[in-house]
């Protein structure tokens, strides 16, 4: 598998696949992967499958948050937000 006009190799962009899908990848880094899904069909098979992947965890995997515990959370996070500032 190579890079063709990319610059990008097949295991370069399956090794980064994961910070593409994330966005946190400099845009020139972006367009070579980009590039590179253009024109490899199995590297853009991968991407495929790990978008894929990604939608069905995000929509099943969902746990509910009793009330209580948000509300402590947050209480914990305004009272350590109060410590800071008052310097103690």
């Amino acid at each position: 598998m190579g890079s063709g006009e990319s610059g990008v190799d097949c295991n370069e962009t399956i090794e980064r696949l994961y910070t593409y899908l994330d966005g946190e990848l400099t845009e020139e880094r972006r367009r070579e992967i980009q590039r590179h899904l253009d024109d490899c069909s199995p590297c853009l098979d991968a991407f495929d499958f790990e978008a894929e992947l990604r939608v069905v965890i995000a929509s099943r995997c969902k746990d509910h948050v009793p009330e209580a515990l948000r509300q402590r959370v947050h209480d914990a996070l305004v009272e350590e937000e109060a410590r800071r500032r008052s310097g103690t």
